[in-house]
């Protein structure tokens, strides 16, 4: 799947990661966090359990449940 995806800093030097399908807006529940594009048009693999780099657990789950994933609150990486 084609991918966009945002990020946004966190405390500590962390980051969370917003993934939406390329060219799809982010959805009005998450625009209340200012979050900055990162990457456009990046093919992912939902089926994957996780998304490592990204501290995305489920992305498929989520993509489909919330037509968006996010980084969980405990995994949000460094870089």
């Amino acid at each position: 799947m084609r991918v966009d995806i945002y990020r946004r800093p966190e405390a500590e030097g962390r980051f969370s990661h917003l993934v939406v399908p390329e060219g799809r807006p982010i959805p009005q529940e998450a625009t209340n966090t200012d979050w900055s594009s990162e990457r456009s048009g990046v093919e992912m693999d939902e089926t994957q359990a996780h998304w490592d780099e990204l501290g995305i657990p489920e992305p498929g789950r989520q993509l489909q449940a919330k037509g968006y994933a996010i980084t969980s609150v405990k995994e949000q990486p460094r870089h």
